[in-house]
């Protein structure tokens, strides 16, 4: 069980060999501990209020849902950010833009897989990503139900506040990909060709899994617990606290740019991705990938 001593409003994180109060830069690592200590107060609370009562509404269309849990938790992380520092610019998921004008930027997700939540499947999170200067510099994923605590900074990847590093991948013959493709939007738009893809990827890996949480399903590859996963419906609030994860324990995030315009934006704004760790050789993954990006470049 994860627990740390959280930091008064106003006040820093007291981190060794950390910069001074006086210092207006917040360095990686405290950025960090006050991302796990946002993400700890939302956890304990959407543990406390799990299959029970809720209301569910639906944002764009029925598989986009929404609760009351998830406004409220955002409404434990926001405040508790700005009470640190009103001039950050935090990018919530139900609440939009908020703070001030800042070379920092927190994307907050309060619950990543509120379908599972709402439906009483215990496989969501709260995922958090700090970004500076258009780089990201620490990111959390924390898992409420197993009360376990993914987390990076410039110097590394953690769990429960000990050093992650991703281990070696299987061979797809005796691997796991985990995907939430093809979503109900990819079947608008790619038609019967997402069913044949997913049919080829089902018989080139072992095992094929949707899960429902993309920013938990990158904390098991930085954990090895997968070996690789896929996404092609993501929001920067989504992925940005684990892409980060991942590469620094020593795993692959690449961006899918489904319809151009990468050129000089960060990596955790593009709508899609593979993920892989360490010594991923997957040629059905990767013409896979290929195969969307072109349709719909081409669309």
């Amino acid at each position: 069980m994860t627990q740390l001593l959280e930091t008064p409003p106003g006040e820093r994180p007291e981190v060794p060999g950390s910069s001074t109060s006086e210092d207006p830069l917040w360095s990686a690592r405290e950025l960090r501990i006050l991302a796990e200590q946002a993400a700890l107060r939302a956890g304990s609370y959407l543990r406390g209020v799990f299959r029970g009562e809720l209301t569910v509404d639906y944002k764009r269309d029925l598989h986009d849902l929404v609760t009351e849990h998830d406004r409220a938790a955002e409404e434990l992380i926001v405040p508790f950010l700005l009470s640190h520092c009103p001039q950050w610019r935090i990018v919530g998921e139900e609440g939009g833009i908020r703070g001030g004008a800042s070379a920092v930027t927190w994307y907050v997700d309060p619950i990543d897989g509120t379908s599972n939540f709402a439906q009483g499947l215990a496989f969501f999170c709260v995922a958090i990503g700090v970004e500076v200067d258009g780089v990201l510099a620490a990111g959390v994923v924390y898992d409420p139900m197993a009360q376990r605590m993914f987390s990076a900074d410039d110097a590394g990847a953690y769990l429960d506040g000990e050093p992650l590093l991703t281990p070696p991948v299987q061979r797809a013959e005796a691997a796991t990909l985990i995907t939430g493709y093809p979503t109900a939007n990819d079947l608008a738009v790619d038609g019967d060709a997402a069913l044949l893809d997913l049919g080829g990827l089902i018989c080139a890996y072992s095992s094929v899994r949707r899960t429902g949480s993309g920013a938990l399903t990158l904390a098991h590859v930085a954990a090895g617990w997968a070996d690789s996963a896929f996404g092609s419906s993501v929001s920067p609030w989504d992925v940005a606290g684990p892409a980060l994860i991942l590469r620094r324990a020593g795993g692959d995030y690449r961006p899918l740019w489904l319809a151009g315009g990468a050129a000089g934006r960060p990596d955790h704004l593009a709508p899609g991705f593979v993920a892989t760790g360490p010594g991923a050789h997957y040629p059905a993954l990767d013409a896979f990938a290929g195969r969307i990006a072109a349709r719909r470049a081409a669309g």
